[in-house]
């Protein structure tokens, strides 16, 4: 909810030529800093969004295959919209937007280094550690000690 984000400098990626109803390839033209969806187009994409890799492999790419690569089939896998979803354009849209930005940030990212480990007894002297028995399990209205109208229990 809200302002999307922009990209660096202020600008957005928009859908330039409508995606087909299944694309099946991607492919990114680096001087037009534009995706390619089979026929379909996007643009502007920086390169340093396609670029973004997270365990060696490129994200744009990852997320497009999990959207479109063909499920063993028998398996819940197999099962998969007939078409490309309408949500998935926006969430490309957004995800481009983050990687951008991300990429960006990756050199003050770098720039931190955490030189001084946190022990156990830091933690234990800034009354971090011992976790209270009460963080342990989970809420319960019964213990709440709040009453409302003729003592009964607000659930608010």
């Amino acid at each position: 909810d809200g302002e999307r984000p922009k990209l660096p400098g202020g600008r957005r990626p928009y859908v330039r030529a409508p995606l087909p109803a299944r694309p099946l390839t991607l492919h990114y033209d680096r001087d037009e800093e534009t995706l390619h969806l089979d026929e379909g187009r996007i643009a502007p994409v920086p390169p340093q969004a396609w670029d973004f890799e997270t365990g060696s492999a490129r994200v744009l790419e990852q997320w497009f295959a999990a959207r479109t690569a063909e499920g063993e089939p028998g398996t819940l896998a197999a099962i998969r919209p007939a078409t490309w979803r309408q949500a998935w354009t926006s969430e490309l849209l957004e995800l481009i937007t983050v990687l951008a930005l991300l990429a960006e940030l990756r050199p003050r990212r770098e720039a931190l280094s955490v030189t001084d480990p946190v022990t156990a007894a830091e933690l234990r002297s800034a009354g971090v550690l011992p976790v209270p028995g009460t963080a342990r399990r989970p809420a319960s209205v019964l213990d709440h000690q709040e009453e409302g109208p003729e003592g009964q229990f607000a659930l608010l």
